[in-house]
C-alpha cells in the first residue's frame, strides 16, 4: 500500500475533490496538505444539504472531504445524501472535535476514513488508498456488468434459436433446454424437467445415445451429427440429429453433456425415397439379360454390364478402360472400327444394328449383335451407349432394358452448427466458432472485422439474402433455406439457412439471428444422384428406341408405324388428362408394341398378297410373344402386359385371351385405337392405304362395341378439332 501510495503522490495526480466545510481557511489548509503530497487539486466547497446535492448532480468527484459539524450541514447527513444518488465515490471525514467513538460511527454508515485536522499526513495516503480501492470496485462492476450482457446474449440466442439446445447430467436427465427442444419433442417445459432419453427413445435409439454419450465420456471428444429416432409425446415417431459434447465444473470434472438437435425427418424421408430409386434404376443395370457398354469416343470402356461376363469370358473390372475393340475378331476389327467411326458422326440419334464376329476369352467365336446411340454431347452419359446381345444360338434376340451402372457415394456431412446475429444493414454482431470455420476464417473476430455487406461478400447470390429478409417480414422466419456462401479463400459453399428476427417490445427490429449448416458435400452428392437417375432414364429410352429399331427393321413395310402409333396413343392419353405415368408408360409400351414380331418368319411379313388362315394365326402370336420377351424385365409400367392387351376388345373378341371390358388395361385400349387407326390409314405390303377418314370410320362404328367410347371420343377430338396428322 505504501508503495501505490507514494507512486500516486509521485505523479502528481489530478484530484477532483468536494470539500464540505464551512471554513474557508481548513479548506485552503486542506489544498494545501494536497499539493503537498503530489495532487493536482481542482475542488468545489459545499456546506449545505443543496449544494452538495447540486455539487454532485452536475460534476464528476474522484472524493468528498467532509467536516463533521457544520452550521447547516453534518457529516452523518451528507453520507446519507451520497447513499442517496447511489454514486460511489470514497468520502473521508475531516476534523478537529470529533472523537474515535463518534469516527466509528460515521465508518459504520458509510464513511472510508476519518483525518483528524491535528495530523493532516494521513489525508494523501488515504486518498490514495480510497482511490486505488474506488477504481478496483469500478473496474469489478465493469466486468460483472459485461458478464451480465454476455450471460444475457447467449440466454437469448439460446432461446430464439430453431434447433433444440440441451444440458443433461451423467444419467442423461434434463438440466437444461430451450423452448425449441420442447417443440420438437412435443412436451411442456413442466414435463420435460429431469426427463430421461429412455422416455423418449425406443431401446434400439437408447442404446445407440448411451454408446455415443459413454465414448465422449471417455475420450473428452465431442461427438457431431449423429442420429437417431424419437417418440414425441402425441405418438409420432420423428427422426433428429443431434452433436454432444461434454459439461465440466471448475475443477475439469465431467458433470454432464450438453449439445444441439435438430428434427431432420423430412431429410431423412427424402433421403430413403431418392436411395430406393437409385436401387431400382441400379438393379435394372445389373440384371438385365443383355450386355451394356458406354465407351468414350476414342472406343475405351467406361461401363460395362456384369452379364458380359456370361456372354465374353471378361470380367467388368477387366474391361474398365480397354478398348471396345478388344472383342472384335481380327477379321473384323477394320469393319468394326468404320462402322464407330461413323456412329461417333451421328449426334443424339439411334445407331442401327450391327452384326459381328467376337472372340471370347476361351478362343471360342461367336456372333454379336449391338444397337446404340452416340449420347456424347449429353452431359448426363458422355458416351456412346450400346445394347450388345448373343445370337450365335439365335439371331432374333431378346433386347433387355439398359442403365447405366450408378456410382454411388456415402453421404457424408461434417458440417457444424454456426450460430450469427447480425443487423439489418448487413453487417454481423456476433458469431460463433463453427460459423467462421464454415467461412473459413480464422475467428469469430475476424469475421465480424471484415464482413461489412453480409449480401455481397458472403452471399453468392445477393438476391438470396433479400428474399429471406421478405420470407422472414411476411412469416417470422426462414427454415431450411439454401444458398451458397463465399469463404475466405474465393471459393464456394452450400448452407441450409435457419433465421428469424429480434424485435422490441413494439415490433421494431433489433437484428437477424439464426444457425447456418453447410451442406456442401450434401448438395453436390443430391446432384450426382440425380444426374445418375437422369442417365439411367434416358439409357432406358435410348434402349426402347433401340428395340423399335430391331423391329422396324425386320418389317421394313411397317417402318414408323411403331412411332407413329406411340406418338398418337400418347397425345390422346394426354386429351384424355391420364397421368404422366400413364402417359410415359403408354409412350414406351407403344414403342415397341409388335417386338413379338421378331418371332414371325420375315417373309409373312412382308408378303405383298393376302395372309392365308394359318399364317394369320401366325401373325397373331406376336401379342403373346411380345410379352414372353419382356415379362422379366422389371419397367417402370406394366409395358408387357401392355402389350400382351393390345389386339384385346372389349366385346371379348380379341386375342389372345378373350378379355372384356375394364380386364383390358386402359393403357392397351388406348393402344388398340391408336394401332387401328395408323394401321388402317398406312399402306400395308396386301393393300394400299385406305386413308385417314376410312379409319376414323372404324372407330366410329365399333365405338362401345369394340373400342372404349371415351378414346375413340378423344382420337376423334384430336383429328377433328385440333388438326392432329401423323408424322412422315
Amino acid at each position: 500500500m505504501a508503495g501505490n501510495t507514494e507512486s500516486r503522490i509521485n505523479n502528481h495526480q489530478s484530484l477532483r475533490v468536494l470539500i464540505v466545510e464551512d471554513s474557508e481557511d481548513d479548506v485552503l489548509l486542506i489544498i494545501r496538505e494536497l499539493k503537498k503530497g503530489g495532487f493536482n487539486p481542482i475542488y468545489e466547497r459545499v456546506e449545505t444539504a443543496a449544494a452538495m446535492r447540486k455539487a454532485l448532480k452536475e460534476k464528476q468527484w474522484d472524493i468528498i472531504l467532509c467536516d463533521y459539524k457544520l452550521p447547516q450541514f453534518s457529516a452523518p447527513s451528507a453520507i446519507a445524501l451520497l447513499k442517496e444518488t447511489n454514486i460511489d465515490i470514497p468520502i473521508l471525514i475531516i476534523s478537529g472535535k470529533i472523537g474515535e467513538d463518534t469516527a466509528a460511527e460515521c465508518m459504520l454508515v458509510g464513511a472510508q476514513d476519518y483525518i483528524m485536522k491535528n495530523n493532516m499526513s494521513r489525508l494523501c495516503p488515504a486518498i490514495a488508498r480510497e482511490l486505488d480501492e474506488a477504481d478496483s470496485r469500478n473496474k469489478r462492476k465493469q466486468m460483472e456488468q459485461a458478464l451480465s450482457q454476455s450471460e444475457e446474449k447467449y440466454r437469448n440466442i439460446l432461446e430464439n434459436i430453431e434447433d433444440g439446445y440441451y444440458e443433461v447430467d451423467l444419467a442423461g436427465n434434463f438440466t437444461f433446454f430451450n423452448g425449441s427442444l420442447c417443440r420438437i419433442l412435443g412436451f411442456s417445459h413442466k414435463e420435460m424437467i429431469s426427463m430421461n432419453n429412455r422416455q423418449y427413445t425406443e431401446e434400439e435409439g437408447s442404446k445407440k445415445l448411451f454408446h455415443v454419450l459413454n465414448q465422449v465420456y471417455k475420450t473428452g471428444e465431442p461427438a457431431k451429427e449423429f442420429d437417431w429416432q424419437i417418440i414425441r409425446k402425441d405418438g409420432t415417431k420423428r427422426h433428429i440429429e443431434a452433436s454432444v459434447s461434454l459439461l465440466k465444473d471448475l475443477s475439469g470434472k465431467p458433470t454432464g453433456f450438453r449439445g444441439i438437435v435438430r428434427d431432420i425427418t423430412e431429410r431423412k424421408l427424402a433421403d430413403q425415397s431418392l436411395r430406393e430409386s437409385e436401387k431400382y434404376f441400379k438393379e435394372i443395370t445389373e440384371n438385365s439379360s443383355d450386355i451394356i457398354v458406354i465407351t468414350d469416343k476414342n472406343g475405351d470402356i467406361k461401363y460395362c454390364s456384369r452379364s458380359i461376363e456370361r456372354f465374353s469370358g471378361y470380367k467388368p473390372e477387366e474391361l474398365i478402360g480397354k478398348s471396345v475393340f478388344i472383342f472384335i475378331h481380327p477379321d473384323e476389327v477394320e469393319r468394326a472400327a468404320h462402322d464407330f467411326g461413323e456412329a461417333i458422326a451421328i449426334k443424339d440419334s439411334p445407331i442401327p444394328p450391327n452384326a459381328f464376329r467376337v472372340v471370347h476369352k476361351d478362343a471360342s467365336e461367336r456372333y454379336f449383335e449391338g444397337m446404340g446411340k452416340n449420347l456424347l454431347d449429353n452431359p448426363s452419359v458422355a458416351g456412346i451407349v450400346m445394347n450388345i446381345h448373343d445370337v450365335t444360338e439365335r439371331r432374333l434376340a431378346e433386347e433387355a432394358l439398359r442403365k447405366n451402372e450408378a456410382k454411388y457415394r456415402q453421404l457424408a456431412e461434417d458440417a457444424h452448427e454456426g450460430i450469427f446475429q447480425s443487423t439489418a444493414e448487413g453487417r454481423y454482431i456476433t458469431v460463433n466458432q463453427a460459423f467462421a470455420n464454415i467461412l473459413g476464417y480464422e475467428s469469430p473476430e475476424e469475421v465480424v472485422k471484415n464482413i461489412t455487406d453480409i449480401a455481397h461478400q458472403v452471399y453468392v447470390h445477393p438476391e438470396d439474402r433479400a428474399n429471406i429478409v421478405q420470407i422472414i417480414e411476411k412469416e417470422g422466419s426462414v427454415k431450411g433455406y439454401e444458398a451458397q456462401f463465399y469463404r475466405k479463400d474465393g471459393s464456394k459453399t452450400w448452407v441450409s439457412i435457419n433465421m428469424h428476427a429480434i424485435r422490441d417490445d413494439q415490433g421494431n427490429l433489433l437484428y437477424y439471428q439464426g444457425i447456418d449448416q453447410d451442406i456442401t458435400d450434401r448438395k453436390k452428392m443430391e446432384k450426382e444422384r440425380q444426374e445418375n437417375i437422369e442417365r439411367l432414364r434416358r439409357s432406358l429410352g435410348a434402349t426402347i428406341n433401340a428395340m423399335a429399331v430391331t423391329v422396324e427393321t425386320r418389317d421394313p413395310y411397317t417402318a414408323g408405324h411403331q412411332r407413329r402409333v406411340a406418338d398418337l396413343a400418347r397425345t390422346i392419353a394426354s386429351e384424355m388428362r391420364l397421368t404422366n405415368e400413364q402417359i410415359d408408360g403408354i409412350r414406351m409400351a407403344s414403342m415397341i408394341h409388335d417386338i413379338g414380331k421378331i418371332s414371325i418368319p420375315s417373309e409373312i411379313l412382308a408378303k405383298p398378297t393376302k395372309l392365308t388362315e394359318l399364317e394369320f394365326s401366325l401373325i397373331k402370336t406376336h401379342s403373346q410373344s411380345g410379352y414372353n420377351i419382356l415379362k422379366d424385365i422389371d419397367f417402370l409400367w406394366p409395358v408387357a402386359q401392355i402389350i400382351l392387351q393390345h389386339h384385346e376388345r372389349i366385346n371379348g373378341s380379341g386375342y389372345p385371351n378373350g378379355l372384356t371390358g375394364e380386364q383390358i388395361l386402359l393403357e392397351s385400349q388406348i393402344l388398340a385405337v391408336a394401332d387401328v387407326v395408323e394401321a388402317i390409314s398406312s399402306h400395308r405390303p396386301y393393300r394400299p392405304a385406305f386413308g385417314i377418314n376410312i379409319a376414323l370410320n372404324e372407330i366410329t362404328k365399333n365405338r362401345g362395341i369394340l373400342y372404349n367410347p371415351d378414346i375413340v371420343d378423344a382420337c376423334l377430338r384430336l383429328f377433328g378439332e385440333k388438326n392432329y396428322k401423323f408424322s412422315v
